[in-house]
């Protein structure tokens, strides 16, 4: 006797249905994080646009309307040019150097070997210190003449240069000091990407014969590339926006060798008292980053895995 076969009973799944309370109720639960959305971003965006196409001085009561005039006074400034290239070469730098550094530290420590807790809160520590004492701590590390890094250089029997200045170094030094605090930061998201490889897809690898730089460059870096893109673009936004560093070591000198975008903002806002350029420079900061996010997202179409 054949046994009989049953077929599965299928159930429609029951469709909730909305009251016109649940809008209201919705919308309740929404406002709080929407008031502060609209008060502490939204219309600060909207106020420094308006106010881009004013001329203030921050002081009178009245604004005058210019239109385009600041954007057209933002192309014949020299000065502009140079911090914008001042930004870039430090952004740049900055970025490529600090991610590489995260992800070869990342890869050395997520190994279990002693004592990587400690080291791993070492590279960290600086990441969550102050930006002032950092600051002031590496302007002693800078000094020309009683600074550590030049008793290291004469030690050695070499001559250190001014450093912050020098035209030359202060801009390198501003970077080393920039690597050496976010470093820590890159190498902690790595880590909790590494931990969320599958450990059986390295060991059939390395069954298969495949060496270490063979998988990490097929296997890890391919499944890390989410979390690149995500480092990349946070750090990039960030360093678009140094102000603090800049402003306790070098003040963006000299000669405006490390003067930056959020430093000339506040430079052309609170000494020159020309708050509609200032706004007009924050107006472009704010096309760069989005102009740049954009284009990391849609390129991390042809190199990002999921």
């Amino acid at each position: 006797m054949k046994p009989r076969l049953v077929k599965p009973r299928l159930v429609k799944p029951r469709l909730v249905k909305r009251t016109k309370g649940d809008g209201l109720a919705a919308g309740l639960l929404l406002l709080p994080s929407l008031l502060v959305f609209g008060i502490f971003v939204f219309f600060p965006l909207v106020y420094t646009l308006w106010l881009s196409a004013m001329n203030w001085n921050l002081i009178s009561p009245d604004k005058k309307y210019v239109a385009f005039g600041n954007y057209l006074k933002l192309l014949r400034d020299p000065l502009f040019w140079k911090v914008l290239s001042n930004t870039v070469v430090f952004s740049f730098f900055s970025v490529v150097i600090s991610v590489s550094l995260g992800l070869l530290i990342a890869v050395l420590i997520n190994r279990k070997t002693a004592g990587r807790t400690l080291f791993r809160t070492a590279i960290f520590l600086p990441y969550v210190t102050a930006t002032s004492a950092m600051a002031l701590v590496w302007l002693w590390i800078f000094d020309p003449q009683y600074g550590f890094l030049n008793m290291v250089l004469r030690a050695l029997g070499l001559h250190g240069p001014e450093w912050l200045a020098s035209t030359s170094w202060a801009m390198p030094a501003i970077v080393i000091m920039t690597i050496w605090r976010f470093t820590g930061y890159i190498m902690l998201i790595y880590l909790g990407g590494l931990q969320s490889i599958d450990g059986e897809l390295i060991e059939a690898a390395s069954v298969e014969g495949a060496g270490p730089f063979a998988i990490f460059w097929k296997i890890t870096f391919p499944l890390l590339s989410p979390t690149t893109l995500f480092v990349v673009i946070t750090t990039l936004i960030t360093m678009l926006q140094n102000f603090e560093t800049v402003y306790i070591m070098t003040q963006g000198g000299p000669v405006n060798s490390t003067n930056m975008l959020v430093l000339y903002i506040y430079q052309n806002a609170f000494q020159f008292f020309e708050a509609g350029y200032a706004s007009t420079i924050s107006v472009i900061l704010f096309l760069i980053m989005i102009g740049l996010t954009g284009l990391q997202l849609r390129s991390s179409k042809k190199w990002v895995t999921y």
